[in-house]
């Protein structure tokens, strides 16, 4: 099978390569925007029996974008899966939050997302299966202060998630939004938060492989993981 993780380099995007790596022996195209970072995540894949391709591409840039799918659709053609993951959160109350830096959280987590779906997706409803997930959060149902450009963002990329399903739910596709609460990523370094408080990216990864596995009469059109404590 095929796989495209953008934002592969760490955290959650990390774990759904290396997790898809291990239970089916995938080849997984990794896109992320530093190669060093890709490699190790590429060595962890090859290590879990999968075959990876890596792909330094930066999804705000849209010739990458197009060159990233070109990439894959040369190498292997189009993908089983699809996942939308590269994403940044930025913490700045609204009084200092510039015009600037809320277009910059939403070309990041969420147009860019836009982006990489159209440039695989023509070639996923030809075929007429695959399973595009997109990486929401519970700021994609709540708001947070100091998080008003990263909530907009994740709360219109559950607004794609779902017309994307409602357009291609016909056609064979499936679509599933994830959305995770506080997970151990480098987002929360130095934030001062213990680590049992925090859901581990691996346990994010297996309930987006357990996902796909569904039989193709049945999509979890949306995942909400919360740490067993509620929200930190």
């Amino acid at each position: 099978m095929i796989v495209v993780v953008t934002g592969a380099s760490q955290g959650i995007g990390q774990a759904i390569a290396e997790a898809f790596a291990a239970e089916y022996d995938a080849r997984v195209a990794l896109a992320a925007r530093t190669r060093t970072a890709l490699e190790q995540t590429a060595d962890a894949c090859r290590t879990r029996g999968g075959m990876p391709l890596v792909l330094p591409t930066d999804v705000t840039d849209d010739a990458a974008v197009a060159d990233l799918a070109a990439a894959v659709h040369e190498e292997w053609g189009p993908p089983d899966v699809l996942v939308n993951n590269a994403g940044a959160f930025t913490d700045t109350p609204l009084d200092e939050l510039t015009l600037e830096g809320f277009r910059d959280q939403i070309d990041v987590n969420l147009t860019s997302a836009f982006a990489v779906t159209m440039a695989f997706l023509p070639a996923m409803r030809e075929r007429g299966e695959g399973h595009l997930f997109f990486m929401g959060s519970v700021a994609s149902l709540m708001a947070y202060p100091g998080n008003a450009g990263y909530c907009a963002a994740k709360h219109g990329l559950r607004g794609l998630a779902r017309t994307v399903r409602a357009e291609t739910k016909d056609e064979g596709l499936r679509v599933t939004t994830v959305l995770p609460g506080a997970t151990d990523t480098p987002t929360w370094d130095g934030a001062g938060v213990a680590e049992e408080r925090l859901m581990a990216p691996e346990d994010v990864a297996q309930s987006v492989v357990n996902a796909y596995r569904l039989s193709d009469r049945t999509v979890l059109e949306e995942l909400l993981l919360r740490p067993q404590e509620g929200d930190v």
